[in-house]
């Protein structure tokens, strides 16, 4: 709604000053984003993040596995006919003391699953909110560079002029070669 606002906003703008020549442009943001300095280096962090909750969850889901191995013995001995009552209620008691360990070890596993997605998403949203961060005084300064007065992002225009897209200019100011930039954002 904030973009169809602020393009209605420009629309009206640019219709009420066109004696005034406002100069305009477009940029593609999610290339931009895919083809900052920073980008790289941020999915690699993000990654090697998620391996490392990965292990501490496996880590929990291997003390669950032994633990229930453990279970399955316990309760095979139970079964053994020659057994005395005695022995059986403590194996019973032990079975039971398993059973709760294995809840509490499952609910672990759930919340840290849960801490971690979390985490994870956090790390992703500060990492692209300081991208994008970045991303706005580069087009800041691009654009009073060029004597722009507008530039927008292509996905809150539904149509323009391909002389209107300045991403290429952009991507040389970063100095990100445009052809290559565009075959790694096709490739993704």
């Amino acid at each position: 709604m904030k973009k169809l606002l602020f393009g209605v906003m420009v629309a009206a703008a640019v219709s009420a000053s066109a004696a005034d020549d406002i100069k305009f442009g477009v940029v593609d943001m999610l290339m931009l984003v895919r083809n900052h300095p920073n980008y790289d280096s941020n999915k690699e962090l993000l990654t090697s993040t998620d391996k490392d909750y990965q292990k501490k969850l496996d880590s929990i889901k291997s003390e669950g596995e032994t633990l229930q191995s453990e279970g399955k013995k316990l309760a095979e001995q139970i079964r053994n006919p020659m057994l005395a009552d005695k022995a059986k209620a403590d194996m019973d008691k032990q079975l039971m003391e398993i059973q709760r360990k294995l809840i509490g070890i499952e609910q672990r596993y759930r919340s840290e699953a849960v801490r971690c997605r979390q985490d994870l998403q956090d790390l992703e949203g500060r990492l692209l909110k300081s991208t994008t961060e970045d991303l706005r005084k580069r087009i800041a300064k691009f654009a009073e560079e060029k004597g722009y007065d507008f530039i927008l992002d292509r996905s809150a225009v539904p149509f323009m002029k391909a002389e209107y897209d300045v991403t290429d200019g952009m991507l040389s100011a970063m100095n990100v070669d445009p052809k290559m930039a565009k075959g790694r954002d096709e490739g993704k």
